[in-house]
């Protein structure tokens, strides 16, 4: 059977079986990794994941199971365990399907180059990363590893509601992580970038951005406990960011769990944020024609100008307010039904160059790493994170700096944002451009 037999043999068979209404998610993806070190290949992965996932609604509750096995008798199968699991589940209001919608095709970020470029070009790529980071500086001694990475995937979508779509897109981009040592002292690097067209792959670019990272941080030190303004460059800012993307979701508001819940059309943060989530973005990794469920993908402004404005939806967590989904029902497999995420979510980018940002602070910290932000609480917004950075003294990068920690709460850190940058750049799915915080306190020896 082809992509499209099987979909509609997937939603037939659970019809048959006592679905009240069922969605069938048919997902192909290949996906690449060339990992080089020291001049040398490491690592060729190619794999493959194919498989149908099928939810069923059956007396108001929801069911779900999947499959890799796509024969009939198989799907068959899965589909009786998709009724029976709702069987099993207790009533759910939130409970629904989407309707049938037309779509904007052209969304798919398909590049038919980066399907048709060779493997060793791409090998090339690879090499050509890493040896732009080790010949950027004498100092950086050598690579800890770095790659090439492609991801190409094909989507099928159907339900009992008329819903019928289907897409294919890629992607691709590369790493390195690198090793500087001078009088005694190591430190390391990394630079990144992934993009839907190959010919945006700047290996030099990626290499230089890790060389440059690990050399800046050669002979850092403590620094006493102080107040510094602080900037962060776009990767740093969009790991706040990542802070953010889970708290800004419906899903995670109605379990409980957000520190935003009851803030809508509040001021949350400084007059100059505004946080975008865009499913139609051009260029962006995660842009499509629609979600993991088949509604159209949106652009939701969710922070304007500090005040914010909404959260991202799904169907079901829309269903259970009585709101309209926001096109953010994301999949990361056919192995489990959508749940609510960011597409490509970023910082709306201000005007003011980050060499700018640097030469307005007197007294600060520009940022290079963050360490632990994944301890964040996403309930009370409370962090603490280790730092590395560089000093910044009228207006100029000195001192590098490392063993300090900046402890706060994320509402006040929004707060505290003064300027915006002109840089904005994403990293995968989130984006930022470079961003000035008032001077908070840096606790160091």
């Amino acid at each position: 059977m082809d992509r499209e037999e099987i979909v509609q043999t997937g939603l037939t068979l659970a019809e048959k079986v006592g679905a009240d209404s069922a969605e069938t998610y048919f997902l192909e993806r290949d996906n690449l990794t060339i990992e080089v070190r020291g001049g040398k290949l490491e690592t060729l992965h190619q794999s493959r994941e194919r498989g149908l996932g099928i939810r069923v609604l059956k007396d108001g509750s929801l069911g779900y199971a999947f499959t890799s096995d796509l024969r009939p008798q198989a799907l068959g199968n899965a589909a009786e365990l998709a009724v029976l699991g709702a069987k099993y589940s207790s009533l759910d209001s939130g409970a629904k399907l989407p309707g049938a919608f037309s779509y904007d095709l052209s969304l798919a970020q398909f590049d038919r180059d980066l399907e048709e470029t060779s493997l060793e070009a791409k090998k090339d790529l690879a090499f050509a990363i890493e040896q732009a980071a080790l010949t950027a500086d004498k100092r950086i001694s050598k690579s800890e590893r770095a790659a090439y990475e492609e991801n190409d995937y094909t989507v099928f979508l159907a339900n009992s509601n008329g819903l019928r779509m289907n897409y294919r897109g890629n992607f691709c981009g590369g790493y390195v992580w690198v090793v500087a040592e001078a009088n005694g002292d190591v430190q390391t690097g990394s630079g990144l970038s992934y993009v839907t067209e190959l010919a945006r792959i700047d290996p030099v670019a990626i290499g230089q951005e890790a060389a440059l990272e690990a050399v800046r941080l050669l002979g850092s030190k403590p620094i006493a406990t102080q107040k510094l303004a602080l900037v962060l460059p776009p990767h740093v800012a969009t790991r706040f960011l990542g802070i953010l993307a889970t708290p800004l979701t419906a899903e995670a508001v109605q379990k409980g769990r957000s520190l935003f819940a009851k803030q809508v059309n509040q001021q949350i943060a400084a007059p100059a944020v505004t946080i975008i989530d865009d499913g139609t973005l051009a260029g962006g990794i995660n842009t499509a024609p629609a979600d993991g469920e088949g509604v159209p993908s949106e652009r939701t402004v969710l922070v304007q100008n500090g005040v914010l404005q909404t959260f991202l939806h799904n169907t079901y967590t829309a269903h259970k307010e009585g709101a309209v989904s926001t096109g953010n029902g994301v999949r990361g497999s056919f192995k489990s039904p959508p749940e609510v995420g960011p597409t490509n979510m970023f910082i709306a980018p201000g005007t003011a160059s980050e060499d700018e940002i640097v030469q307005s602070v007197d007294k600060g910290l520009y940022i290079f790493d963050l360490m632990g932000t994944h301890t964040a609480n996403p309930i009370s917004g409370d962090f603490s994170l280790g730092v590395t950075g560089v000093l910044i003294e009228k207006g100029k990068l000195t001192r590098p700096v490392r063993q300090v920690i900046l402890a706060g709460n994320i509402l006040d850190f929004l707060s505290q944002i003064q300027v915006v940058g002109s840089n904005l750049r994403f990293y995968l799915g989130l984006g930022a451009p470079t961003l000035l915080v008032e001077p908070l306190t840096i606790s160091g020896n």
